[in-house]
Order: C-alpha cells, then sequence, then structure tokens
C-alpha cells in the first residue's frame, strides 16, 4: 500500500476526538467559605478500606497538587496518616465522612491533630471505573512485516463525593460532588493510535476548582514547616 493510500485510511481516525464530559455541583454549609489563616494547612484523605472501594491515590495526589498551585497549605496525606497511626489504617480507617468526624472527637487524635497544624480536611469518596467497552484491535508479525489492524473503545466514568470540614470547630465547610464521563478510542491500521479521555484528570479539576472557592488563603499564609509523626502508639494505651 503506498504512503498517500495509507494517509487517507488513517486520516478519518485520526479526527475521532476523546472527549471529557463532567458535572460539578458545590454545596456551603454555611453559604460562605472558610480562611486559612497562617500556621494552618489543609489534608486531603482518600476512603481507605480493605475489601471496599478505596480512592485511587493518583487522585488524592491530583486534587493536592492542584490546591497547593490555588496557594493552599497543603499536608502530605503519607505524612498525616503516619501521626494518625494506626486510626487510618486501611483495617481501622473510617468509611464514611460521618464516621471520621467522630473519630476526630476522641481527645488523643484532636491532640495529634493540633499537632500536625491541619485545620481542615478533605474527605474523598469514589473512583474511576470503565463501564463499557467494545470493538478490538488484532496485531501480527510476518516475515514481510507486522501492524496492527482494528478498532476499540472504552468508556470511563469518574464518580467523587468530597467533604470539606473544619476540625478546630467539628463543623463541616461544604460538600462537593462530581461525576465526568468520557469515551476514549484506539484505532489501528499498522500502529494504534490511543484517543484517551482522562476523566480523572477532569474530576479533579472540578474538585479542586470547588475546594478552592469554599477555602481561601489568608494574607499571611505559607506552607507549613515539616514536622516528624508523633510516637506511634497503639489506641487505648
Amino acid at each position: 500500500m503506498s504512503r498517500a493510500a495509507r494517509l487517507l485510511i488513517v486520516a478519518p481516525a485520526v479526527l475521532l476526538v476523546a472527549c471529557v464530559t463532567s458535572k460539578v455541583e458545590q454545596m456551603r454549609q454555611s453559604g460562605r467559605g472558610a480562611v486559612v489563616r497562617g500556621g494552618e494547612s489543609v489534608v486531603v484523605l482518600g476512603r481507605r478500606h480493605r475489601g471496599d472501594r478505596e480512592t485511587e491515590e493518583s487522585f488524592n495526589q491530583c486534587v493536592s497538587t492542584s490546591l497547593g498551585a490555588r496557594n493552599l497549605p497543603v499536608y502530605a496525606e503519607k505524612s498525616f496518616i503516619d501521626a494518625m497511626f494506626p486510626w487510618l489504617e486501611p483495617r481501622t480507617a473510617p468509611m464514611s465522612s460521618d464516621a471520621l468526624a467522630t473519630l476526630l472527637d476522641e481527645p488523643e487524635i484532636a491532640q495529634r491533630v493540633r499537632a500536625t497544624g491541619v485545620r481542615f480536611m478533605v474527605w474523598i469518596d469514589g473512583e474511576t471505573a470503565e463501564v463499557d467497552s467494545g470493538g478490538s484491535v488484532g496485531c501480527a508479525i510476518s516475515p514481510a512485516g507486522g501492524g496492527c489492524l482494528g478498532f476499540g473503545w472504552w468508556e470511563k466514568e469518574s464518580k467523587y463525593e468530597v467533604s470539606i470540614w473544619d476540625i478546630e470547630n467539628r463543623a463541616p465547610v461544604g460538600k462537593v460532588s462530581v461525576n465526568a464521563s468520557g469515551t476514549s478510542y484506539m484505532p489501528a491500521l499498522i500502529i494504534p493510535i490511543p484517543l484517551i479521555a482522562r476523566t480523572e484528570s477532569a474530576a479533579c479539576e472540578g474538585v479542586a476548582a470547588q475546594i478552592g472557592e469554599l477555602l481561601t488563603p489568608g494574607s499571611n499564609v505559607s506552607a507549613p514547616a515539616a514536622t516528624p509523626p508523633p510516637e506511634k502508639i497503639k489506641p487505648g494505651t
């Protein structure tokens, strides 16, 4: 097949565009947001429980990075989990934002949270999953050469519920929900050309933008200094 003929066949496939549609909703508990003052920080936590749905670490990290880009001081999730050991380990971690609020009422846990400087907690529950797919792509190798032929597609949905808590006042600041869906394509004529719908990225930016409206940095806010986690002890000791 001539190079020109290949281009004529490949061109329609290249015109396919992987697009994402997303819907983001915000609810404020008090009708207004909150200000993160100097010395305070925000931590982003995802649902993590063995044997059940867990929020992807990549999504939590994306939200944390996006909040940091909005000048909000973000406390590293891993450092916070270490400081709270063992209450946020997968076998003991709360499975809902309400259960998390109840956990924070424990005096010893509240003391540990104050030691980190975390004032606001962002709790994320949800996941990105493939909901449908179709088509096929086959590849072969022969003495004359090799290549792929076919067309595949798959649809993904990123659905998350986010709660923002004011730990000091033991009160919710607001909630954010996002649902992003998109279809990815894989046309293949000699070489597969993946056209990826980045639903998780779109959901992350939508969530971070809404959190940025609920939590705003004060004029004297700066990134919190790294502090070593407290000594790990068992509950009730």
